[in-house]
């Protein structure tokens, strides 16, 4: 890591090292920009060079400016790909190489293991980040691109997490959400250390939270998981580790589902280039860590480190109790040990991905809320700043006992009737709140609705976008919120954002 100056000053200060602050970075520099890039980790470049290699899309013609440089950047490095260039798989290590050498040829510096410990700000306007460390970092204009909204929370700024009520904004897929079968149990399992006795406690995996009824709003988040890439060429294949304080009881309710006839924990392989797989959730008991991760938006480093290794002990650890444990039918242990963790990916964290996939944080709540009735296209924003196409996505966010069973709740799929705009509003602060910070990751929406947002290429659109809005704001010295929306599109349509879907190609 480069020795860091006590204090380092710039126009922009990008907190988050996701692919949104890797293409806020980008556009700041190609619009004359001292940029600086900040993250609390030592990762660069999010989920997308964290081992989502199989790129959520929605609709491709929705994905312009720095998103679609990216994807033809893969293109270009495999020689291959759609009739355009573009290429949507890709290896994780070439994704982190792409976006290193475009920040080196950008000339945008990266700091990291710098984690926020405070903010300096006055009359709603930041003036600078302090870190742990005791490093500070002064800018005009600031961008949180962190998964967890870290800095607007700081900032004093308005959010939210879990999940709304339906009443709240008039929705009918937010708050708790049962009966999608997508990712439910096929079969009766029994929740109890005991079969069918309540008082000898709950098997690991299983909450013992109210039932609540269908729409109501709680705190609960979507599961998080690892987007684990695997391999199955023997050459470069290493065993699956057997993760510290290893306990196969864990996995109880997974050998009961597999017993009781089911089996698809691994199913959802999605092959990359390399020989190389993205390995995601699926099925009822897989990679998601249902329940467990409520405390991680707003946890502090001693907390997220602690939820960080549960949710290693168990990725891995399932992706081993199923290689190796007898109680795994001989057929599955077979199938399941013909993969193994790539040897040339991940050098500096033992093979695994040293990213989360964080799919919810803060949400912030500003002047303009998105909603349900945006991706239903039943609200039109007229001030756009990027698409999103992906369905309503949520994963399960509780597994618990109803009448004697096991059931997951959370879990909704289902389509926009086409891509839709995001507006600006939902990127910007309330005014009385922060004038010159942007957030094109937590950005203001309800939990549903953020479930269609939430996919990296709209996070690089944003970031994108973010960006302009920043340094247009800095041009004509006045707040992100004051900043002229005819010359921003006009300067985002300029970057091959693409803002309308009728003029889509």
């Amino acid at each position: 890591m480069r020795q860091l100056d006590k204090e380092v000053k710039a126009d922009l200060c990008i907190y988050g090292a996701s692919s949104a602050g890797v293409a806020a970075a980008l556009q700041a520099r190609r619009m004359g920009l001292r940029v600086v890039l900040v993250d609390s980790g030592s990762h660069l470049g999010g989920l997308t060079s964290g081992g989502l290699g199989a790129t959520d899309i929605g609709n491709k013609a929705a994905i312009g400016g720095i998103a679609r440089e990216f994807y033809t950047a893969v293109g270009r490095h495999y020689g291959s790909g759609e009739p355009d260039g573009t290429q949507w798989t890709f290896e994780p290590s070439v994704a982190k190489r792409i976006f290193e050498e475009w920040l080196q040829a950008a000339e945008a510096p990266v700091h990291f293991e710098q984690r926020l410990e405070s903010v300096e700000l006055q009359s709603g306007k930041l003036s600078g980040l302090i870190m742990h460390g005791g490093a500070r970092f002064s800018a005009r204009m600031f961008i949180d691109a962190t998964y967890e909204g870290d800095l607007l929370a700081q900032a004093g700024v308005s959010f939210h997490v879990g999940r709304e009520a339906n009443a709240v904004y008039r929705e009918t897929l937010n708050g708790v959400h049962y009966g999608h079968p997508n990712h439910n149990f096929k079969t009766w399992v029994d929740p109890y250390v005991v079969p069918g006795k309540p008082d000898s406690g709950l098997l690991a995996g299983v909450s013992d939270v109210p039932v609540l009824w269908q729409g109501a709003g709680d705190a609960s988040v979507q599961a998080y998981n690892f987007r684990i890439c695997l391999t199955n060429n023997p050459a470069n294949r290493l065993p699956f580790p057997q993760p510290p304080d290893y306990d196969p009881q864990q996995f109880e309710l997974l050998a009961r589902y597999l017993e009781s006839g089911v089996w698809d924990a691994m199913r959802l392989h999605k092959m990359m280039p390399g020989g190389k797989s993205d390995l995601n959730n699926f099925g009822a008991v897989s990679t998601d860590y249902v329940g467990g991760c409520d405390d991680w938006p707003e946890g502090d480093a001693a907390t997220r480190g602690r939820l960080f290794r549960d949710m290693y002990r168990y990725n891995a650890g399932m992706l081993y109790f199923l290689a190796n444990d007898e109680r795994v039918p001989e057929p599955i242990r077979r199938e399941a040990g013909q993969w193994g963790i790539p040897a040339d990916e991940y050098p500096d964290t033992a093979h695994w991905t040293p990213q989360l996939y964080i799919r919810e944080g803060r949400r912030m709540v500003s002047d303009l809320v998105m909603t349900e009735h945006h991706c239903r296209g039943r609200a039109v924003v007229d001030d756009a700043v990027g698409l999103a196409a992906y369905k309503m996505d949520s994963h399960n966010c509780r597994r618990l006992v109803l009448d004697g069973r096991c059931v997951n709740e959370g879990n909704v799929e289902v389509s926009p009737s086409a891509p839709y705009p995001i507006s600006y509003r939902a990127i910007v602060p309330r005014g009385e709140e922060c004038t010159n910070l942007l957030v094109p990751v937590c950005l203001s929406a309800s939990h549903i609705a953020f479930g269609s947002i939430r996919m990296e290429p709209v996070f690089m659109i944003l970031g994108q976008s973010a960006a302009v809005a920043a340094a247009l704001a800095l041009d004509s010295d006045c707040t992100v919120q004051e900043v002229e929306y005819a010359r921003l599109r006009q300067r985002l349509l300029a970057d091959n954002q693409v803002l309308d879907w009728q003029a889509a190609p």
